[in-house]
């Protein structure tokens, strides 16, 4: 388990970007690297969502919601992910943290991060 960090979130208006990151500060190689991480978007009121997701080996999977338009990535030596979001849409709006999930999977491993809010107004 690993303590993550979440940033980048900010008020946009409909149809801006936004990068967030998600980082391992306190993490090494072993505790990160072998894992696949995930992104989630928590709404009032809605479940949380798995949005995207990133394999160990780097393959990404997004969720029906944001497909072609976010883009998740991970950089292992620096013990990052990102997540690249464009042509935001209102419904976007939420709280996004980061979690760790066991390889090849949805489950999640650990504790999230404290998240990070992003509101995109119209």
């Amino acid at each position: 388990q690993v303590w993550l960090v979440e940033s980048g979130g900010d008020l946009v208006q409909a149809g801006g970007s936004l990068r967030l990151t998600c980082a391992a500060p306190r993490a090494i190689t072993s505790t990160f690297n072998p894992y696949d991480m995930g992104w989630y978007r928590q709404t009032p009121g809605k479940e949380r969502e798995l949005v995207a997701r990133i394999t160990r080996g780097g393959t990404a999977i997004y969720s029906d919601s944001v497909k072609g338009r976010f883009t998740i990535s991970r950089n292992n030596a620096r013990k990052r992910m990102y997540l690249q979001m464009n042509s935001l849409k209102p419904e976007d709006t939420g709280v996004y943290s980061c979690q760790q999930l066991r390889p090849d999977s949805i489950i999640p491993f650990g504790s999230p991060g404290q998240g990070t809010q992003v509101t995109v107004s119209s």
